[in-house]
């Protein structure tokens, strides 16, 4: 089993930055994939960036390429998605998620969840 716990979301003013990370704990995701996802009142979770299980390649959607970087440390357990130039539309609850080794942009390719954090940004 894996638990996952977010934290560094808030509240921002639209053009700031937030860093988000995701600690794992009860086994090693040093092998698995890890994402991140978002979501708002009435949506789906919708993919935000991944990053492979040695950090070496990482996804984004379109709406946060350039902006949203995804990272890693295997030897803390530990993901980190640094958000700058947020927008209100990033406004949202963010979760981290842990998969397998293939685990890309589909939230059904991930087997484990953190309970989110919430992030908002102000116009």
């Amino acid at each position: 089993q894996v638990q996952l716990v977010e934290s560094g979301g808030g509240l921002v003013q639209a053009g700031g930055s937030l860093r988000l990370s995701c600690a794992a704990s009860g086994r090693t995701v040093s092998s698995a994939a890890m994402g991140w996802f978002r979501q708002t009142p009435g949506k789906e979770r919708a993919f935000v960036a991944a990053i492979s299980w040695s950090g070496g390649t990482s996804y984004y959607a379109d709406s946060v390429k350039g902006r949203f970087t995804i990272s890693r440390d295997n030897a803390k357990n530990t993901v980190y998605l640094q958000m700058n130039s947020l927008k209100p539309e990033d406004t949202a609850v963010y979760y981290c998620a842990a998969g397998t080794s293939g685990s890309r942009w589909y939230s059904r390719e991930y087997d484990y969840w953190g309970q989110g954090t919430q992030v908002t940004v102000s116009s």
